[in-house]
């Protein structure tokens, strides 16, 4: 077995280098700091935006309860006539001018769920779904519910659409 044997120069220049390495080392260290730093900012600003973040949901959800709250009671045949415009059971009737979506589901609950049956209605009936939804007296015959209705009945298009 040898040994591995150094020269005097070599062990000079072995020894250079190790304190060249840790003179580098010590001027290196200062960088540390600012790294840190940057990295103590860093996380601060993301604790900050996590924070914004929470305080956006907490509105969120309190206007959601809020809503809620407001929101007017769901009658008893709004379950039904959801079911049959999904099984595609009811017509568009908002197709018909002056119907918007909430009337619609109301004007299901009272069992028009057809443009034939908005078609066939008789004054009387007018009057008694005026009365219902609260509508001033005259409003169907004016808006021409029942022309409308009969037009799209047999397939064709009114003379205008609610936009």
């Amino acid at each position: 077995m040898t040994m591995l044997s150094f020269s005097p120069n070599q062990w000079a220049v072995l020894a250079l280098v190790l304190v060249l390495g840790w003179l580098l080392g010590l001027l290196s260290r200062s960088g540390g700091a600012k790294w840190r730093h940057l990295y103590e900012q860093e996380r601060s600003d993301h604790q900050a935006t996590i924070a914004d973040r929470d305080a956006r949901i907490a509105a969120a959800n309190a206007r959601i309860a809020e809503l809620e709250r407001t929101a007017p009671a769901i009658g008893a045949g709004t379950a039904g006539a959801i079911a049959a415009a999904a099984r595609g059971g009811v017509d568009d009737l908002t197709r018909i001018h002056g119907i918007d979506r909430n009337e619609e589901v109301r004007l299901n609950e009272e069992g028009y769920a057809h443009f034939r049956d908005i078609a066939r209605m008789s004054d009387g009936d007018e009057a008694t779904l005026e009365g219902r939804m609260g509508y001033e007296p005259g409003r169907i015959a004016r808006e021409n519910w029942r022309g409308q209705a009969a037009a799209l009945a047999e397939g064709r298009a009114p003379e205008y659409r609610q936009a």
